[in-house]
């Protein structure tokens, strides 16, 4: 799996940062996707959309992911 850099300038919650990295087109698949345990978090299924996200943090979904990067 090819992992994207994203760039982030302060505090993203995992539901943002899916639309931010194009990972999912908006804010009700976000919901719906991690509401099924279909996204995961540094390799683990994470379910809360308001999840914070740190630089480093890994999100992947659907065989893509995306890296938090500083802004």
């Amino acid at each position: 799996m090819s992992i994207t850099e994203v760039p982030i300038t302060g505090v993203i919650r995992l539901g943002q940062f899916l639309q931010a990295a194009g990972l999912i087109d908006s804010g009700a698949d976000a919901k719906a996707v991690i509401a099924d345990g279909l996204v995961q978090v540094n390799d683990e299924v994470e379910t809360r959309r308001g999840r914070q996200l740190h630089p480093g943090d890994v999100v992947s979904y659907a065989g893509r992911g995306a890296r938090v990067t500083d802004g």
